[in-house]
């Protein structure tokens, strides 16, 4: 059939199609509207998902989804992939490929996907695993078909629905339905589902149609934040074969304490002797569980282990001494037993761990989480300690864990706490130097860092590369700066408190440009931002700047006698709600200045419509970081 022909066939097939329900219209790309496609990767063409709850340990959940990938960026959308493991059974998974024209070029039969452990080779070892079917495409645009029935035993994590799951993702179809067979009690958190023109067809049933791809942007919310979803959970769940109830976070905190941890508490008596001996004689609560800590840190490392009530369920603390390793839950169920022995009490604590700042829902008791870690209560404050790492400071979680909230498990039951967020004077770069330069525009300098709080997070850690990725890490730090050289480079790692120093020696070639008998240079050497937000002529949300920061930087910049200061400025200084920058420049002798710099980045959140002022704020900050002085022979 001609081109041309077969367009005009396909278009009058889709005017007699009813595309609310899954119809044939659905497999053919070529009939999507031109509407849907803008700011979208790819299109969910129809989806129906259907949880069924045939009691508190038996749930069935059945998927048809078709989904238009339009570009290479698209094809993340596809979720043709389902998790199983001994208590999950996969009843059905197919999918089938399209091209644009609806025409089906591949059939897709479940000995057909991929059957692998779905952790990571650093996982001891684990009962998870995986079935999914990855395309490789030869041309765009493509469509496909994915259907799977998979039968729950356990029920502690009913799925939500988010229809528009991420970033640049159109719905032209989509429905969620939880039909509950059993006398369990459902409970349902809704989110912008009026805003979004979600139909609501009954308590557990909804409708989406026809919503347009959200483009990021930068420092916007998550896609969760600003999508429509629905959150669910039963009142009453089994997890393994172990049976929970959820009321409220003070009640799901009972279950975790009393079907968790209960019988994962015993410690070998030499363990409980050896902390003894150690904190004996210590009367200060915080130095014993120190002292612990660092104990927990030299005799243990990191290994995942996801086996168990749903990868739930700690390893026993003895069996964590006697093999020296355990994942996150084992672990920090270790140290606090140790903690224990010593008469510090601690509160194992579930939290979703990430660069990215998350939150456990306090309004929405569920299985919920990542990670583990351990609470010590003293006085009105908090200390958080992250137990799978071998280095990390005490009570230090800034960049993993910091400024969210958080489960802390107790005796009584679970409570909702907010972990340390960290200001910008607790997470400073300070940054001093000394440098030499000639008459040719050459220098060399000695320089130190030391960083705390966030900034210590984001330094720590490159003493241990290797010397080729150090000299390559500094050379993409100073980018700035053209033919360094590193010449010699120490590290000091002060734990007690958490400052980690840099101490760099460098050289450079012609930093400085020769205009005849002039020398141009740009005093900022060591710490120049060059980039400035993107720029958004019609912004659609608002902004976040999640951790504040300081930097403060001084610079003694020696030069030639031969040479004299032609001209030089005196500085600048700004002050806005984002944050404030300051720069000076100080002649301290005849071939000696100094220059400093102090810029403060403040936490907040932001109307779209400060974006603009936000931006020309960073503006600001890279044309001054770019300030000139010229020398000149004498």
């Amino acid at each position: 059939m001609p081109f041309q022909k077969k367009l005009l066939f396909l278009f009058v097939l889709s005017l007699s199609l009813h595309i609310q329900s899954q119809s044939e219209s659905d497999y053919i790309s070529l009939l999507l509207s031109e509407d849907l496609k803008s700011n979208a990767n790819a299109v969910v063409r129809f989806e129906r998902k259907t949880v069924e709850i045939n009691d508190f340990d038996n749930m069935t959940i059945k998927t048809h989804r078709i989904v238009t990938v339009l570009n290479k960026y698209g094809e993340r959308h596809l979720n043709t992939v389902e998790f199983y493991d001994d208590n999950t059974d996969i009843k059905k998974i197919e999918a089938r490929v399209y091209n644009e024209f609806g025409e089906e070029i591949r059939k897709v039969r479940k000995s057909d996907f991929t059957d692998q452990s779905a952790v990571s080779g650093g996982t001891l070892y684990s009962d998870s695993r995986v079935m999914y079917f990855d395309y490789n495409a030869v041309s765009y645009p493509y469509t496909v078909e994915f259907i799977s029935e998979v039968h729950h035993n356990s029920t502690a994590f009913v799925p939500s629905w988010y229809p528009i799951d991420g970033f640049y993702l159109a719905i032209e179809y989509a429905e969620f339905r939880l039909i509950n067979n059993s006398s369990e009690e459902v409970k349902i958190k809704k989110r912008l589902l009026k805003e979004f023109d979600i139909q609501e067809v009954s308590e557990y049933h909804f409708r989406a149609k026809n919503l347009k791809g959200i483009k990021y942007e930068a420092y916007c919310p998550t896609i969760s934040e600003i999508a429509p979803g629905i959150k669910l959970a039963l009142k009453r769940f089994n997890l393994d074969g172990v049976e929970g109830i959820n009321n409220d976070w003070s009640e799901f905190g009972t279950w975790v304490q009393d079907k968790l941890l209960s019988e994962a508490n015993n410690l070998p008596e030499t363990a409980i002797e050896e902390v003894k001996k150690l904190t004996e004689g210590v009367e200060d609560k915080l130095e014993r569980a120190k002292i612990v800590y660092n104990y927990m840190q030299d005799r243990t490392r990191y290994i995942s282990v996801q086996i168990g009530i749903g990868g739930w369920k700690p390893m026993e603390a003895e069996e964590v001494d006697q093999l020296g390793y355990g994942d996150c839950k084992g672990l920090t169920n270790y140290t606090k037993e140790l903690l224990q022995a010593v008469d510090v009490p601690s509160y194992y604590t579930l939290v979703y761990g990430g660069k990215e700042i998350r939150d456990i829902d306090a309004e929405f008791s569920s299985a919920q989480g990542n990670h583990a870690i351990l609470c010590i209560e003293n006085n009105d404050e908090n200390i958080f300690l992250e137990c799978t790492s071998q280095t990390a400071p005490f009570g230090f979680i800034s960049g993993f864990t910091d400024d969210r909230d958080v489960l802390i498990i107790k005796p009584s039951g679970g409570e909702i706490v907010h972990t340390k967020a960290y200001s910008a004077e607790e997470s400073q770069q300070i940054t001093t130097a000394n440098a030499k330069f000639d008459a040719s525009g050459n220098f060399t300098a000695d320089i130190k860092i030391a960083s705390t709080g966030y900034q210590y997070n984001t330094h720590e850690g490159i003493q241990n590369e290797s010397s080729r990725n150090q000299d390559l890490h500094y050379k993409e730090y100073w980018d700035n700066i053209n033919d360094l050289s590193l010449d010699a480079v120490t590290y000091t790692n002060d734990k007690d408190n958490v400052i980690f120093i840099e101490q760099v020696k460098v050289s450079a070639n012609r930093y400085a440009s020769k205009s005849g008998t002039r020398l141009i240079l740009q005093p900022n050497l060591f710490n120049r931002l060059s980039s400035v937000p993107q720029r958004y002529l019609d912004r659609n949300h608002n902004f976040k700047i999640d951790r504040a920061l300081k930097d403060v930087d001084e610079y003694i910049i020696e030069f030639p006698l031969d040479l004299k200061i032609e001209a030089m400025g005196e500085g600048k200084s700004m002050s806005t709600k984002f944050g404030s920058y300051e720069f000076k420049l100080e002649k301290l002798n005849d071939n000696k200045i100094k220059y400093t710099r102090t810029l403060i980045l403040n936490k907040g959140e932001f109307a779209k419509s400060e974006y603009k002022s936000y931006r020309d704020f960073w503006k600001n900050i890279v044309k001054n970081d770019k300030t000139k002085m010229v020398l000149i022979s004498n």
